[in-house]
């Protein structure tokens, strides 16, 4: 299948509006970032009861965090979302509309997490700040008004890496997550998938950039740290007894066999998988459901699976 001629033309559109802004991997990291927040601007997501930005402990400091309440009720099933941007660009701001609608359509607490971004705070910040805000969660359910038995990790891109990471680290510390979400997961740094070269020019996402982002999130570090677990969880010796998955991979995303790869060895490491490569799609699909069809489908597939998982 071609590009989605929907999404052709947007891609077209949006190329001419910003013909004269520099692109990754020429822009500043101010420039990338600026540049990603425009995406927000495409749309507003539904009023909800509550939306509320509070902090969580962290490390090394508190960490912003925004929750997204659909209703009154005090005993719901959250969902802890990490936004995507290549650890580097991206805020409780870019994901804002997607996370409102996952609450509205899930009827979970959504609870998205501003972690710590590259060059600044290279890795594994972004992980650690993560794991600490998913434990307080857990460990605090009450005081969000969440069910600590109803509890998912979910993002997109880089967002799915983390969700990714910390459901092999629940595992290992015995908090059970009743679903992990992952919208075109980074899951292996080590670049090596045939469709980083086949979608090397895809929308939204290109080759080089995937290699700026890299040098921005291992910056100041010794080669090898790709191999991690908690860069690659790919690379886990064992995928046993993580949560049921629901993998989301787009056609021309460069993103698209590494994801599709996580979710086979999810299955053969005998875990749920719901994974669906989205045929004519590129990455950033699921931020673009103000002005393509299938960017609001996807939200609807991942919350009716999010709802059956924690019913």
């Amino acid at each position: 299948m071609t590009l989605d001629p929907i999404l052709r033309g947007f891609v077209a559109a949006s190329e001419a509006a910003n013909a004269d802004r520099p692109a990754i991997p020429d822009a500043t990291v101010e420039e990338a970032r600026a540049g990603y927040e425009a995406l927000a601007g495409l749309g507003v997501g539904p009023d909800l009861f509550s939306v509320d930005d509070k902090t969580a402990p962290g490390p090394v400091g508190d960490v912003p965090i925004r929750i997204y309440r659909p209703n009154g009720d005090r005993r719901q099933p959250g969902l802890v979302f990490y936004h995507g941007g290549g650890w580097t660009i991206g805020s409780l701001d870019s994901h804002d509309p997607e996370c409102r609608k996952l609450a509205e359509r899930s009827g979970c607490v959504v609870v998205s997490v501003d972690y710590r971004l590259a060059p600044e705070h290279p890795y594994p910040a972004a992980i650690e700040d993560s794991w600490s805000v998913l434990q307080h969660i857990a460990a605090n359910a009450e005081d969000f008004g969440i069910d600590a038995t109803r509890i998912a990790v979910g993002g997109d891109s880089a967002g799915g890496n983390i969700a990714a990471v910390m459901a092999i680290k629940a595992r290992d510390a015995g908090l059970a997550l009743r679903q992990q979400l992952l919208i075109y997961p980074a899951v292996d740094a080590r670049m090596g998938w045939p469709s980083h070269d086949e979608n090397a020019e895809g929308p939204f996402l290109k080759k080089v950039s995937m290699e700026w982002f890299h040098s921005q999130y291992f910056s100041g570090h010794g080669a090898g740290r790709e191999e991690e677990v908690d860069a690659s969880p790919y690379l886990a010796t064992s995928l046993a007894g993580v949560a049921p998955a629901v993998v989301i991979t787009a056609e021309y995303d460069p993103l698209r066999d590494e994801g599709n790869a996580y979710a086979t060895a999810l299955m053969a490491a005998g875990v749920s998988v719901n994974s669906t490569e989205w045929a004519g799609m590129a990455h950033a699909f699921f931020q673009l459901g103000p002005v393509l069809p299938h960017g609001e489908a996807v939200i609807d597939h991942l919350a009716a699976c999010l709802c059956a998982a924690v019913a």
